[in-house]
């Protein structure tokens, strides 16, 4: 297994279909770590479900879907969001109160998950269990399980992705004028995107594939606050003035969609043309920006599938099973590697977008309108 360097840092109901669109570490973990089946509990328990803000699709599908699935599922589900407008402080407060209303289990995607220790114990010491939700939640003992899609393959896909665009669009041999993005400082999975991504480049950039004319390499030098649409602008409208006067740029790595747009807003009002952009989720937008050949890439990672096996993972917990888990070795929040269930991201392209979303029937529509 590469190893992840922690940074300072199938439907649910019918007819819901869409996207996931955040430092972990590969390595091993000693025999018989894995978590114990647990007692059980009784059905029609609270379940509660603590997500971040809602600035981006998924997270918004996420909360309705959980609703919708725990509800059908005998459960009575407490779907809370933290405000984007607040700090970490507002989901430590949710949390609390689920932890204090008797939620049974937790399911928490966390808005800063450097941040949740205290309260992840809290539930434990209550008799509740805890799974982190798409983000890995750091420094505690507490954790039962993480749920989520391999983030680091995601970053894998997205470097390779870039590589492939430049060889098909770029229109000259390498070397290939790049930069490079990452996600939020406070989302755990930004390192392990960044650092997958740059298994695939470093190498191409060491060779002098890739050229990074900026010189930000590091991911503190890459990092967008917030995972922030005008905060991506206006480091690309940076970069193009510093280091891009008379340079075409071929690529740039962008670790989700919403920041991929951002970056394009950025070169075309630089009167510049449009370079390879990867992305990540799927967001409608982003899929008809690559149908109309602007964006390159993207991630498909259904939420709904996400979703569902959190579920399945809480009716596990319920009847006193073994939770399902996939992986006992890649995830170690800082102080123990989480039994974790794992989804397989999958690359979406021009070229394979109707393949990719054969069972996303919003999204196909999209492409076949392009047709």
């Amino acid at each position: 297994m590469k190893k992840i360097l922690l940074s300072a840092t199938a439907i649910v109901v019918a007819g819901a279909f869409a996207l996931t669109g955040c430092s972990s570490e590969r390595g091993g973990t000693p025999a018989g770590s894995e978590s114990k089946a647990p007692a059980g509990f009784e059905a029609g328990a609270k379940i509660g479900v603590a997500l971040p803000d809602k600035t981006s699709e998924n997270w918004v599908l996420a909360g309705q879907l959980f609703t919708d699935g725990l509800t059908e599922a005998g459960f009575k589900p407490d779907v809370q969001y933290a405000p984007a407008s607040n700090t970490v402080a507002e989901q430590q407060n949710q949390i609390q109160a689920m932890v204090t209303g008797g939620a049974k289990v937790i399911i928490i995607g966390a808005k800063d998950g450097k941040q949740l220790a205290t309260q992840v114990q809290a539930a434990k010491d209550a008799g509740a269990t805890v799974i982190a939700y798409d983000r890995l939640i750091e420094n505690t003992e507490a954790l039962d399980y993480y749920v989520a899609f391999d983030n680091f393959k995601v970053g894998q896909l997205q470097g390779q992705a870039l590589l492939d665009g430049l060889a098909a669009r770029a229109g000259h041999p390498a070397p290939y004028n790049v930069e490079l993005f990452s996600g939020s400082p406070d989302d755990a999975n930004s390192a392990v995107f960044f650092n997958g991504a740059m298994e695939v480049l470093k190498p191409k950039i060491d060779d002098g594939t890739l050229v990074v004319s900026s010189g930000q390499t590091d991911i503190k030098q890459t990092a967008t606050d917030g995972w922030k649409a005008e905060n991506a602008q206006r480091r690309m409208d940076s970069l193009l003035t510093a280091s891009y006067g008379d340079k075409v740029l071929d690529g740039v790595l962008s670790p989700n969609d919403t920041l991929a747009r951002a970056i394009i807003t950025s070169v075309q009002q630089a009167g510049k043309p449009v370079p390879v952009v990867t992305g990540q989720d799927s967001e409608v937008e982003s899929v008809k920006s690559i149908m109309e050949g602007v964006q390159y890439s993207t991630i498909n990672k259904d939420t709904a599938l996400l979703v569902k096996q959190a579920i399945t993972m809480v009716g596990q917990l319920q009847k006193g099973e073994e939770v399902e888990v996939n992986d006992t070795k890649q995830y170690d929040n800082g102080v123990k590697v989480v039994p974790s269930y794992l989804l397989a991201p999958v690359i979406v392209t021009k070229e394979n977008a109707a393949e990719a979303y054969a069972n996303v029937p919003k999204l196909l529509d999209i492409v076949k309108s392009f047709k």
